[in-house]
């Protein structure tokens, strides 16, 4: 969607209030007290009041407005930038768009809407021929603030040096479901076409830590998994119907791995070139909003509507 399409569509706040509430009638609303599903709508207060007891909600409870004072044309223009181009917008861009005094608000709004993206994406899980890999993505460590100027005050003596292992560095896990591309000719491209990706932050990429998360997003009994040499998928065959273990001594990791590999310096760019420091309690949300967009590339006519439909559905708070 355009700017010039959104202000024909949606010119003031009015008309975003009454496209949510149709959008809301729609999904169907859900008392909090005794989960009925009948309403009045009670327009001179904007709230749904429930036919069986009563209950009063308001028109932003049980969605990802919840609990938030900015308008709904801010948010619904939040909605149109997130969802207009391939890339993604920092808060302080969007705050400069909407014109809106105060960053924190902003910020805020955009955390909750990738938040919403990620549970949208966690009712799926990948199945087939996988790729499986990790990534280390340069975060702002723990111990490093910001001021209210937004000086950053370092509180770390010693320089801390990027890489495996580094307090800088998050670790994510990286599932690419491919298929297998036959009717493309060029020698450079991957013999694989990608079909959706799941991108994880986990504490570390230990066995422990990793098993939990390949349950939890892969359909195990069909799966059949590709990685490299770790020691760390040494235990993978034990839990999915096949687990090719290949080392990566004298092979191009690229070659074996494309689609992961690509997914991961495709990931950092788009980081670093908009956001450029991201908190290491953050990053999984970033990774979200990328990860939502990319499943939903093919889809990018109508990806506003979707943008709106998780955030109508889905709780950030969750």
């Amino acid at each position: 969607m355009t700017f010039k399409q959104f202000f024909q569509r949606f010119p003031n706040e009015e008309a975003c209030k009454q496209h949510f509430k149709a959008y809301r009638d729609k999904s169907g609303v859900t008392c909090k007290k005794c989960q009925g599903k009948e309403h009045y709508w009670l327009s001179t207060i904007s709230y749904y009041k429930c036919k069986s007891c009563g209950f009063r909600t308001s028109l932003k409870s049980g969605t990802v407005m919840e609990n938030s004072k900015l308008p709904y044309q801010h948010w619904y223009m939040a909605f149109m930038l997130v969802s207009s181009t391939k890339k993604s917008f920092s808060a302080l861009e969007i705050q400069r768009q909407i014109e809106h005094k105060f960053y924190e608000p902003i910020w805020l709004m955009m955390h909750k809407i990738r938040r919403v993206m990620g549970q949208r994406d966690a009712e799926y899980r990948l199945e087939n021929t996988i790729e499986m890999d990790e990534g280390f993505f340069i975060t702002t460590p723990e111990d490093i603030r910001r001021d209210y100027k937004g000086k950053r005050l370092p509180r770390l003596k010693k320089r801390m040096k990027p890489g495996k292992g580094s307090p800088r560095t998050a670790t994510v896990l990286v599932m690419a479901e491919s298929i297998p591309n036959f009717n493309h000719n060029n020698i450079h491209k991957p013999k694989r076409a990608v079909r959706f990706i799941k991108m994880i932050r986990v504490e570390d990429n230990k066995a422990e830590t990793i098993l939990p998360e390949v349950r939890k997003n892969i359909v195990c009994e069909n799966a059949e998994i590709t990685t490299d040499g770790a020691n760390h998928y040494s235990k993978l065959r034990a839990i999915v119907k096949g687990h090719q273990c290949v080392k990566m001594t004298h092979i191009d990791a690229h070659t074996v791995l494309p689609w992961v590999h690509k997914t991961i310096s495709n990931a950092k760019r788009n980081l670093l070139g908009i956001h450029h420091s991201i908190g290491r309690g953050y990053i999984q949300n970033y990774l979200n909003e990328f990860c939502f967009k990319f499943n939903r590339r093919y889809n990018e006519m109508d990806l506003f509507d979707r943008t709106l439909n998780v955030a109508t559905n889905y709780q950030w708070y969750n």
